[in-house]
């Protein structure tokens, strides 16, 4: 399981508003002062986004939860955002480049937008549990 602190924000309904309560990203590595993703991870830091989880325990604004994520659902997601979307525009390219350069492009671009799409609107989402820190 993979996990990570979060603050809510709001909550209402079985839907806590959370956000992350710790650095993101490369902030604690012993090398950050030489590190360019440790200053990207600075320069991003303060845009913290809310992510909407759904919690049974009844929760205030301040409380502190662990939401966790198997390493399977992340692998999915994965595969769901990055390895769907890379394969099809490479197979599409490939049926189109008898067609010429342009084609293939234009194919590649197709197979890349349909595998976004199928990725989104496959219904599937992570499954994401919200716990009380003990």
């Amino acid at each position: 399981m993979i996990s990570a602190p979060v603050r809510v924000v709001s909550s209402a309904d079985g839907i806590a508003m959370v956000e992350p309560t710790e650095k993101s990203g490369c902030g604690g590595c012993a090398s950050s002062s030489s590190c360019g993703v440790s200053g990207l991870g600075k320069y991003f830091a303060h845009n913290r986004k809310t992510i909407a989880v759904q919690c049974d325990a009844n929760v205030r604004a301040g409380d502190e939860l662990q939401l966790q994520l198997s390493e399977g659902d992340l692998l999915k997601a994965g595969m769901l955002a990055y390895v769907l979307p890379c394969v099809l525009a490479l197979f599409a390219a490939a049926l189109a480049a008898r067609w010429g350069d342009a084609a293939a492009v234009l194919g590649a671009a197709a197979g890349l937008t349909a595998g976004f799409v199928l990725g989104r609107f496959t219904g599937w989402a992570p499954q994401v549990v919200a716990q009380r820190n003990n």
